[in-house]
């Protein structure tokens, strides 16, 4: 079982390293199944638009966020459009990919929705997992992960050693 995850401080920098690494692996041709997150500020607001890419199939983006209204201050996350990407990637893993990437053990996959059960499903499978950690839900992603999860660098190539290592 292989289980390793990172995390950042800086907003938005565990998406942004996450999303270079997928394309540093797609560009060597690695089989991938998971998601990756990019933000886009708004015009109208200081939060961002969130839409996840799909890394197999066709490669789709899903918006995960939606508008909640000036002045709102509960969850953006869009739920079922959480759940479409799951499914994608569920189906996915299928393919028996080198590696499964999911952009944040968030709220949801703390709570035992959104993607922790895709990684459960990858490990019984043998097929690494690489997740993104926030330190809000750091704590819960080892209680989760029983301790097991290797914590790597927020380091592109430490990410590929670590990879390389495990295959």
């Amino acid at each position: 079982m292989h289980l390793a995850y990172v995390t950042t401080t800086q907003r938005g920098e565990t998406d942004r390293l996450l999303s270079a690494f997928a394309e540093r692996l797609e560009a060597e041709g690695v089989s991938l199944a998971g998601v990756v997150q990019t933000n886009t500020e708004c015009a109208d607001s200081a939060k961002c638009d969130m839409d996840l890419r799909v890394l197999s199939g066709n490669g789709e983006v899903i918006r995960i966020s939606q508008s909640l209204g000036e002045g709102s201050r509960g969850c953006r996350l869009d739920p079922a459009a959480l759940e479409q990407s799951v499914g994608l990637v569920t189906a996915a893993l299928e393919e028996q990919p080198r590696l499964l990437i999911v952009n944040k053990f968030g709220k949801h996959e703390a709570d035992g929705r959104g993607f922790r059960p895709i990684i459960g499903e990858a490990l019984a499978r043998d097929i690494p997992v690489l997740v993104g950690v926030n330190g809000l839900n750091e704590d819960r992603f080892i209680t989760f992960s029983e301790g097991v999860a290797e914590k790597l660098p927020a380091d592109l190539d430490a990410m590929s050693a670590w990879l390389n290592g495990i295959s």
